[in-house]
C-alpha cells in the first residue's frame, strides 16, 4: 500500500486497442494473420509517434499508448482505423484483421515506464465495447474533442464496465458516412417538402403533467432518449434534438409539424408522477392526416428513475418500429408513392412479395431489388434484400444449384455490410446467411454485432437465439427468445418458432409444445419440432398426426433432403431431432 501511495500521479490520455476476433483468424491461418499483424501494428505504432504518443504497453494483438492531448489520441485512432480500412479492402471478408480502439482522459500512475490504473483500466473496457473497426471514447475525452475533429459521436449513454467503481458515459466516434447519413436524415426539410422516400418522424417533447417543474429532467431524459435510439434504425430520418426541443411547452399541432418539418409520423407523449409512481404515456400520429396510428401507456413503480426511463424509452422503440415498418408496407400496396419512386419504395415493394415465400414472388422481389440498386448503387439495404432472395432459394431448393444460390446471398450479404458496416441489419442479414451453411461462429459474431449496433431491434435478440440453439447455447438462445417477446406486444409466430426450436434443443419438450401452440398460423417448419416433442413426451399418436399434416401439404418432403438445410452443430442434437422426425413416420 504504501508503495503505490508513493507512485508519482498524472492526467493523461489512454488509448487502448486490439484485435476483434484475433483467435479466429489465428485458427484459419496463423502465418497470415501474425504477417498481418505485423504490417498493421508498423501502421498503428508510426501513426502513435507521428501524434505524439507513447507506446508502453504491447502483448499478442494488443496495444496500449499514451498521450498528452485527447484531441491527438483521437485524430491518431480515426487515422489508423482509416489507413487499415483500406488495406483491409482488399482482402476476403473473412481474413480482414478490424482493431477495436477504446481512449480514455483520466488520473494514472507512473511506475518506470509504464502506466497504471483506472485511466487505463477504463480505456481497455471501452475497447471492448467497441465493435471491429470502431472507437469509443469516454465523456471525458468526447467534452475535450468535440468541435475539434470532423467526426460526429454517437451517445451510447452511462456503461457500466467491468471493475470499475462508477459508470461511465460512453460515445462512439462516427464514421465520414455516418456523420454524411446524420446531416442529410436530421436536418429539417424544408416545409411542406420531403428529403427521401424514407419515412421520417420527429419526436416531441414530452409533457411533464405531475406539476413539480423538477421532473422536467425526466420527461426531457424520455425524449432525448427516444431521439437517439430511434436514430439506430437507418431507415428511419429522425428529426434532431435542437429542432424539435423549440416546440417544448408550446401548443403545437401535429399536422402543422408535420408540414413544418416535412415528416410523415409525430411521436408525442407525457409523463405524469405521483408519489413513487410514474406513468408515461406515448402515441404515434400521422403528421399528414392528424390519425392517431398507436398508442401505450406505461405504469411503473419509481425505484430507480434511470431503469424506469431506459425500459420505457426501450418499449416505446421497440413498438414503434415495428409500427411505422407495418405502415411503411402498408403505404407501398396502396401505390401511395412518389411520383418517381426511389431505392427505398422499390426495396418496399420487393419487400411485399419477398412476404409471400413462394417461388415467382421471390424472383419478382429480387427485381425490384435490382432494380433499387441501379437507383441507388450505395443502398445497402438493397443488396441485403437481394441476399435474402438468395437465401430462401437456396433454403427452399427453388434452383437448379443450391451451391450457386448461396454463394450470391453470401455475396450480396458481404456488399451490404461494406457499403454500410454501421446498419444493423446488414450484419443480421450476413449472420443469417452463415448460419444457414453451418457457419455458426461468424454467424454468432455478426449478429451479435448488428445487436450492438441496435439492441432495440427485437428480431435481432431472435435471430441469435435461433443461431445459438443451433450452437449448442441452449440457455442463451432461450434467454434471448424470451427477451424478444416479453418486449412485443403481439409476438408474431416465427419469434415462438424460434423459441420452440431452442426449448426443444434444451429439452424442455412440453414448453415448446406450448410455444407452438401459441403460434396463430403454424408453419410447417414449425411443426417439425411440435412431432420431436410430442415423440419425446410418449405422445406419438400425436406425433404421427402432426407428421401426417406436413407431408399431406408437402408430399415430397424426405428426411435425407431436408436435414442437409438444418444447421446443427451437436451430433447428439441432430440425433435428437433425426429419431424424432423419425418415430413420426418421416420418410427417408
Amino acid at each position: 500500500m504504501g508503495r503505490l501511495n508513493s507512485l508519482e500521479r498524472k492526467l493523461a490520455t489512454i488509448l487502448a486497442a486490439d484485435v476483434a476476433g484475433f483467435s479466429r483468424l489465428m485458427g484459419a491461418d496463423e502465418e497470415d494473420t501474425l504477417e498481418t499483424l505485423t504490417a498493421f501494428r508498423e501502421i498503428i505504432d508510426g501513426l502513435i509517434t507521428d501524434h505524439r504518443g507513447r507506446v508502453f504497453g504491447s502483448a499478442g494483438d494488443s496495444v496500449v499508448a499514451e498521450f498528452a492531448s485527447p484531441v491527438e489520441a483521437v485524430r491518431c485512432a480515426i487515422a489508423f482505423q482509416d489507413a487499415l480500412a483500406e488495406r483491409n479492402a482488399d482482402r476476403a471478408e473473412d481474413r480482414r484483421m478490424r482493431f477495436r480502439v477504446g481512449v480514455n482522459l483520466g488520473d494514472v500512475l507512473v511506475s518506470g515506464d509504464n502506466l497504471l490504473g483506472d485511466g487505463v483500466n477504463v480505456a481497455a473496457r471501452l475497447e471492448g465495447l467497441a465493435e471491429a473497426g470502431e472507437i469509443c471514447v469516454s465523456g471525458t475525452v468526447q467534452e475535450q474533442v468535440k468541435g475539434r475533429i470532423e467526426h460526429g459521436f454517437q451517445d451510447l449513454g452511462k456503461q457500466t464496465l467491468k471493475n470499475i467503481d462508477h459508470p461511465v458515459q460512453v460515445y462512439r466516434i462516427m464514421s465520414g458516412r455516418e456523420d454524411q447519413e446524420q446531416t442529410d436524415s436530421q436536418s429539417a426539410p424544408s416545409p411542406g417538402g420531403r428529403r427521401s422516400a424514407r419515412p421520417s418522424i420527429a419526436v416531441l417533447p414530452f409533457d411533464n403533467l405531475g406539476g413539480d417543474p423538477e421532473q422536467e429532467y425526466f420527461a426531457d431524459g424520455i425524449t432525448e432518449d427516444l431521439i437517439t435510439e430511434l436514430t439506430r434504425f437507418q431507415d428511419l430520418s429522425v428529426i434532431a434534438r435542437n429542432t424539435v426541443f423549440t416546440y417544448k411547452g408550446m401548443p403545437t399541432n401535429v399536422q402543422d409539424v408535420g408540414r413544418d418539418l416535412g415528416v410523415r409520423y409525430v411521436l408525442e407523449g407525457s409523463v405524469r408522477k405521483a408519489g413513487n409512481r410514474v406513468r408515461v404515456t406515448a402515441q404515434l400520429i400521422d403528421g399528414e392526416t392528424g390519425h392517431h396510428l398507436w398508442a401505450e401507456r406505461f405504469d411503473r413503480t419509481l425505484e430507480d428513475v434511470f431503469e424506469v426511463q431506459d425500459e420505457v424509452t426501450r418499449r416505446i422503440v421497440a413498438s414503434l418500429a415495428g409500427k411505422v415498418g407495418e405502415r411503411e408496407r402498408k403505404r407501398a400496396r396502396s401505390g401511395d408513392r412518389p411520383a418517381h419512386p426511389e431505392a427505398y419504395d422499390l426495396v418496399l415493394q420487393g419487400r411485399e412479395l419477398w412476404n409471400k415465400f413462394n417461388k415467382d414472388d421471390n424472383l419478382k422481389a429480387r427485381a425490384l431489388y435490382e432494380k433499387a440498386i441501379q437507383v441507388d448503387p450505395e443502398y445497402s439495404r438493397a443488396y441485403a434484400s437481394l441476399a435474402w432472395t438468395y437465401l430462401v432459394e437456396f433454403e427452399n431448393r427453388w434452383s437448379e444449384s443450391r451451391e450457386e444460390s448461396y454463394a450470391q446471398a453470401l455475396e450480396f450479404a458481404r456488399k451490404g455490410v461494406q457499403v454500410n458496416p454501421s446498419a444493423h441489419s446488414n450484419h443480421l442479414t450476413l449472420g443469417q446467411v452463415y448460419l444457414w451453411n453451418g457457419n455458426h461462429t461468424m454467424a454468432i459474431e455478426a449478429l451479435r454485432t448488428g445487436l450492438r449496433l441496435n439492441p432495440n431491434d427485437l428480431d435481432a435478440y431472435t435471430f441469435l437465439s435461433r443461431a445459438l440453439a443451433f450452437n449448442g447455447q441452449h440457455d442463451e438462445a432461450i434467454e434471448n427468445a424470451q427477451f424478444a417477446m416479453d418486449l412485443t406486444a403481439n409476438v408474431p409466430d416465427w419469434y415462438y418458432w424460434t423459441m420452440a426450436i431452442a426449448l426443444t434443443l434444451g429439452r424442455r419438450f412440453q414448453d415448446a409444445v406450448d410455444a407452438v401452440e401459441q403460434m396463430k398460423n403454424p408453419a410447417f417448419g414449425s411443426l417439425r419440432w411440435l412431432a420431436v416433442c410430442q415423440h419425446n413426451l410418449g405422445q406419438d399418436a400425436a406425433a404421427r398426426k402432426t407428421m401426417q399434416t406436413i407431408l399431406t401439404a408437402h408430399p415430397d418432403f424426405s428426411l435425407g433432403r431436408h436435414l442437409e438445410t438444418v444447421p446443427f452443430k451437436l451430433d447428439e442434437d441432430r440425433q435428437l431431432y433425426v429419431d424424432g422426425l423419425r418415430a413420426a413416420g418421416a420418410p427417408e
